[in-house]
């Protein structure tokens, strides 16, 4: 079968390698059907590594994605706890608990101790045919998303976390910088959460242009001071809540001063060199509440709901789409940014 895997920096090859297989017990095989590339994929590509975690052999690289279940082994229930069928097309949660850790018990399986996460080394990820994954991170999904809309069910899963920790209030001022589509997705749900008004920061227009029609207040941010804007426009208050969904860097410390005394600031932005800077006192004499998102948790059956019900804008996020024998171009567009890019997806079938 077709995979994209990663050698090193910038070196993503699309490669025949071995077909996975039957799947086991508790394990459905999956035919994936796309995936959508993310931030921290890119972070991947770039640097071969995502944090402090290197890639060290080749890797396949992908986590947001749909799939059709080709088979189940013996005792497969799926993310709802039925049974698992083959023929059902799923979104798939990239992320594999343990279920038994204590914080997996306490309702927290986002931060499992022994996490496996499709895509992050040494776990593969979905640029590839067929997979396999728990079939408890298989969710079912009604006839009237297509597979696109599916594929973005993660992404969007991320964004209502961000949002949940954020604990916004119908009325709350917010501000969200950077508008990739982790931005953009935590714009739509803060609107239906009663934000307002939503100021939203990034460089590139076009980006800015998506989110003025989803209703956020557009700041350029590398031609205006996002900072003094939202001081001007909430006369010195500042929002009540901050959501950094960036690259970290200068947009966390933007975010601490554009937050109010007292107010929330979220982190949901992967720095490229792996360190939060800030300025203290700011943050200390303002009080504020600082929350580092980590990922999801539970919030597949809220996205479908969302999204079914056409509360949510998925597809309006996704600017290209290529085959997957074009990866290491669809990754080389992204990582620059070109052609206005927003989301991009890779079909697989």
């Amino acid at each position: 079968m077709l995979a994209a895997r990663l050698h090193g920096p910038k070196d993503l090859r699309v490669e025949r390698i071995p077909h996975p297989g039957a799947p086991g017990r508790g394990q459905a095989l999956l035919r994936v059907l796309c995936t959508g590339l993310c931030g921290s994929d890119l972070h991947s590509y770039a640097e071969a590594r995502i944090g402090d975690t290197p890639v060290e052999q080749p890797l396949i690289l992908g986590h947001e994605f749909s799939a059709v279940v080709e088979a189940v082994g013996p005792d497969s229930l799926d993310g709802t706890f039925q049974p698992l069928q083959p023929g059902t097309r799923v979104a798939v949660d990239p992320a594999q608990p343990c279920g038994r850790c204590e914080f997996c018990e306490q309702g927290h399986p986002n931060l499992c101790r022994r996490l496996h996460f499709c895509g992050n080394y040494p776990d593969g990820g979905s640029l590839c045919e067929w997979m396999h994954m728990p079939a408890r991170s298989c969710f079912p999904v009604p006839k009237s998303l297509d597979d696109i809309e599916a594929a973005l069910l993660e992404p969007l899963g991320v964004a209502i976390h961000a949002v949940d920790l954020a604990k916004l209030r119908v009325g709350f001022s917010l501000a969200i910088l950077g508008m990739g589509p982790i931005g953009l997705l935590c714009l739509q749900i803060a609107k239906l959460a009663g934000a307002d008004p939503i100021f939203v920061t990034d460089k590139f227009p076009w980006r800015l242009k998506l989110a003025q029609k989803w209703g956020g207040i557009p700041l350029r941010c590398n031609q205006e001071d996002p900072v003094q804007h939202t001081a001007k426009e909430t006369p010195g208050r500042g929002v009540d809540v901050a959501i950094e969904a960036a690259w970290g860097g200068q947009s966390v410390e933007q975010a601490v001063e554009m937050a109010r005394l007292g107010g929330r600031v979220v982190l949901v932005g992967i720095p490229g060199d792996d360190r939060l800077s800030l300025k203290h006192s700011t943050a200390r004499r303002k009080g504020l509440t600082i929350l580092l998102s980590r990922r999801m948790k539970h919030v597949y059956p809220r996205a479908i709901r969302l999204a079914e019900r056409g509360a949510v804008d998925l597809c309006g996020l996704v600017s290209h789409r290529f085959p997957l024998k074009r990866a290491a171009e669809a990754f080389g567009l992204n990582a620059a940014y070109r052609d206005r890019v927003i989301k991009v997806l890779v079909m697989s079938m």
